[in-house]
C-alpha cells in the first residue's frame, strides 16, 4: 500500500492524470518518473533560533524522496523574515516560493500589483489543497482570504478546530497548598498572586516568556480588546466587534482603561515581573519559575517540561488552565482556522515546469501523507500504531524536552513553516493525557478562541494611507500603555491627555478607514 502511495504521488506531481485528481491542463513535459532529475525548488523558511532549521530533517530528506524534489530552504531569522519577503517580491529576485505567509497588509497591495500569482487560477494544480479545505468545511474560511480582485494568492495552512496551544500556566503545587480552586476569573489569579508575593516577598508571581506581545494576546480579549503590535486586527489599535460585525477604537475605550487597570494593580503591587518591557529569553524565564522567583507566567504547554525538569523544589508541577473570564467573557487571542502559509511569487510562472512545482508542493504540504509526515514523521521510525493509537519511539517519548519539542528539534515535525494541515487529536497524540483534557475543556467553551477578524478590502491608494497612519498610532499606543502600566502615567489624570493625541494622530481617520472597507 506504502509503494502505491509514493508512486502515485510521484506521478501526480510528474502532472499526469490520475483517476480522481480533476484536472484541466496536462502537458507532455510533465511526464516525470523517480528515476529522472528531481524538481529543484528555492524555498524562504521562516527560522525560529529556539527550533532552528536543519536541512537533514527526516520530514525534509522523506518528502523530497517521496516527490522527486530538491528543496532548497533559505532559513532566515524570523525578525527579519518580513523585511527579506517584502525586499524580495518589491526587486523580483526572491525564492521559487515562499513560507509562512499571508496577504495581509503589504502583501495584498503587492500581490493586487502582479508581485505573487493568484494561485487560485491554478485550483486544478493543488488538487490535495482543495480536498483538505472541503473535508474540514473552509470554504468559507479560503473565501475571507480573496482579495479585492476575488483571487486568493496563497494556500493556508488548515486547522480542522482551533489549537489551545498556550495561556496561564502556574503552580498547581502552590494552588494546593493555599487551598485555592482552580482560577476561573482575573480576580481568582490576582488573590493567588498576591498570596504567594506575601510569603516570597522577593518574587515576581507573574512573570513572561519573551516580550508582553505575549501577555496581551493571551488576555486581552478577555477584556474585549485586541491591541499592541500582535493584535488580531493587524491594525495596533482597533479591535473587533464580534456582534456588530465592525471594528472600533479599541485603544481609546473603557475596555482597555479597566484592562491597563488590572495590570498598572499588579504591577504596583509587585506581582507582575519588571523585566517584561523586554523580552525575557527561555533560558532566563525558565529559570524564574524553576527557582521560585515566579509563580505564574503566559507561556506554552510545551514548555512546562523544560521548566520542572530544572527545578530543585520538591513536588514542583505546573499547569496550564483555559482562558480566564474577564469583563468580555473568557477569551484566548483569536486563531483562524486558515493561518500563515504559502506564496508563489510570480517569477515562478516563468519556469517551464511552473506546473510540476505548483503540484509537487501541494502534495509535499497539502496530501494525506504529506500532512502525517510533517506532523508524525514517519511510521516505523518516529513513531508506530497499535491498536488504532499512535506510540512514539522511544527515544522520543524519554527526552527530556518531552515529545512535541523533541519531533520539532530532532525531525522538523510540527514547525509552524512546514506543517500546513493540523488536525488537533493528532498534534494531541504528542502530548499527555492532562493536555488532550484542557483542549477539550477548552473546546467546549463558548467561543474561546474567536476566529480572526476579516482583513479589510483596499486597494493600494487606501492601503498606503492606512499604513502611514498606522505607525504613529501604534508608537503613540506603546508609549502610552507602558506608561500606565508602570505607573509613569495616571490612567485616571492623564487618561484625557492620551486619547487627545492619539485622535490627533488620526484615530477615528484610521477607524474610518477600516470600517469603510470591512469584507461583507
Amino acid at each position: 500500500m506504502k509503494r502505491m502511495l509514493k508512486l502515485c504521488a510521484a506521478l501526480l506531481i510528474a502532472g499526469t492524470l490520475l483517476s480522481g485528481c480533476n484536472t484541466k491542463k496536462t502537458d507532455a513535459s510533465a511526464t516525470k518518473t523517480n528515476s529522472e532529475k528531481p524538481i529543484e525548488i528555492s524555498l524562504y523558511y521562516s527560522d525560529n533560533a529556539t527550533l532552528p532549521f536543519k536541512a537533514d530533517w527526516l520530514t525534509v530528506q522523506e518528502s523530497e524522496k517521496r516527490s522527486n524534489t530538491k528543496l532548497h530552504f533559505e532559513p532566515i531569522p524570523i525578525a527579519d523574515y518580513n523585511t527579506k519577503v517584502s525586499l524580495a517580491l518589491n526587486t523580483g529576485n526572491g525564492p521559487d516560493v515562499i513560507l509562512y505567509q499571508n496577504t495581509n497588509g503589504e502583501n495584498g497591495s503587492l500581490a493586487l500589483n502582479g508581485a505573487l500569482i493568484p494561485i487560485s487560477d491554478y485550483a486544478e494544480w493543488t488538487p490535495n489543497f482543495n480536498a483538505q479545505v472541503k473535508k474540514f468545511g473552509l470554504e468559507k474560511d479560503i473565501d475571507a482570504v480573496r482579495l479585492k480582485d476575488g483571487k486568493y494568492y496563497y494556500l493556508p495552512s488548515l486547522f480542522d478546530v482551533p489549537f489551545y496551544d498556550g495561556g496561564l500556566i502556574l503552580r498547581e503545587d502552590m494552588l494546593k497548598k493555599y487551598g485555592l480552586s482552580q482560577p476561573k476569573t482575573f480576580d481568582d489569579l490576582y488573590v493567588f498572586l498576591k498570596k504567594y508575593k506575601k510569603d516570597n516577598p522577593d518574587s515576581y508571581p507573574l512573570t513572561i516568556l519573551a516580550g508582553p506581545r505575549v501577555l496581551y494576546r493571551m488576555t486581552m480579549p478577555s477584556f474585549g480588546i485586541s491591541l499592541g503590535k500582535n493584535s488580531s486586527t493587524g491594525t495596533g489599535v482597533l479591535s473587533w466587534d464580534y456582534a456588530k460585525g465592525n471594528y472600533f477604537a479599541g485603544a481609546v475605550t473603557e475596555m482597555y482603561k479597566a484592562y491597563a487597570r488590572f495590570l498598572a494593580k499588579l504591577y504596583k503591587e509587585g506581582l507582575l515581573d519588571p523585566e517584561m518591557a523586554e523580552p525575557i529569553d527561555g533560558d532566563k524565564w525558565a529559570q524564574k519559575l524553576a527557582t521560585g522567583k515566579a509563580v505564574a507566567t503566559y507561556a506554552y504547554y510545551d514548555q512546562i517540561g523544560g521548566v520542572t525538569g530544572k527545578s530543585p523544589i520538591e513536588g514542583f508541577k505546573l499547569q496550564m488552565y483555559p482562558p480566564l473570564a474577564g469583563p468580555a467573557g473568557a477569551h484566548h487571542q483569536p486563531k483562524s482556522r486558515t493561518q500563515w502559509g504559502i506564496m508563489f511569487p510570480s517569477k515562478t510562472a516563468k519556469r517551464a515546469d511552473f506546473e510540476q512545482i505548483v503540484r509537487a508542493i501541494d502534495n509535499i504540504f497539502f496530501s494525506d501523507e504529506g500532512a502525517k509526515l510533517w506532523c508524525l514523521g514517519v511510521e516505523g521510525v518516529t513513531y508506530t500504531v497499535e491498536n488504532g493509537k499512535i506510540k512514539y519511539a522511544k527515544e522520543i517519548t524519554e527526552a527530556p524536552e518531552g515529545v512535541y519539542k523533541t519531533m520539532q528539534l530532532k525531525y522538523g515535525c510540527g514547525a509552524d513553516t512546514t506543517q500546513l494541515v493540523w488536525i488537533n487529536s493528532r498534534e494531541m497524540t504528542k502530548y499527555d493525557d492532562n493536555y488532550a483534557r484542557i483542549n477539550a475543556e477548552v473546546e467546549k467553551m463558548d467561543m474561546a478562541i474567536q476566529p480572526i477578524p476579516p482583513t479589510p478590502l483596499f486597494d493600494d491608494a487606501v492601503a498606503e494611507e492606512a499604513g502611514i497612519l498606522r505607525t504613529p498610532l501604534l508608537d503613540t499606543f506603546e508609549k502610552w500603555n507602558n506608561d500606565f502600566i508602570t505607573g509613569k502615567k495616571d490612567l485616571d489624570k492623564d487618561w484625557n491627555a492620551y486619547v487627545t493625541e492619539m485622535n490627533n494622530v488620526g484615530i477615528e481617520k484610521y477607524l474610518t478607514l477600516y470600517n469603510e472597507h470591512v469584507r461583507k
